[in-house]
């Protein structure tokens, strides 16, 4: 192997170690936002959208 070939191999190496923590920490606060949605009372999720949509300046009512 030339120092080239070693080097875009580091290279791409590093790009993808890079890509890992982010696809990670999104998959853990999407996980998280899942199952808070699913074993949250209904009334505790229908006030947080609400709350939401206010802020917002969406009109609900």
């Amino acid at each position: 192997m030339t120092s080239k070939t070693i080097a875009l191999k580091q290279t791409a190496m590093a790009l993808d170690s890079s890509r890992i923590a982010p696809a990670v920490a999104a998959l853990m606060v999407g996980a998280f936002l899942l199952l808070g949605a699913g074993f949250a009372h209904s009334n505790t999720i229908h006030n947080a959208a609400h709350d939401a949509r206010h802020a917002f300046a969406f009109p609900c009512h």
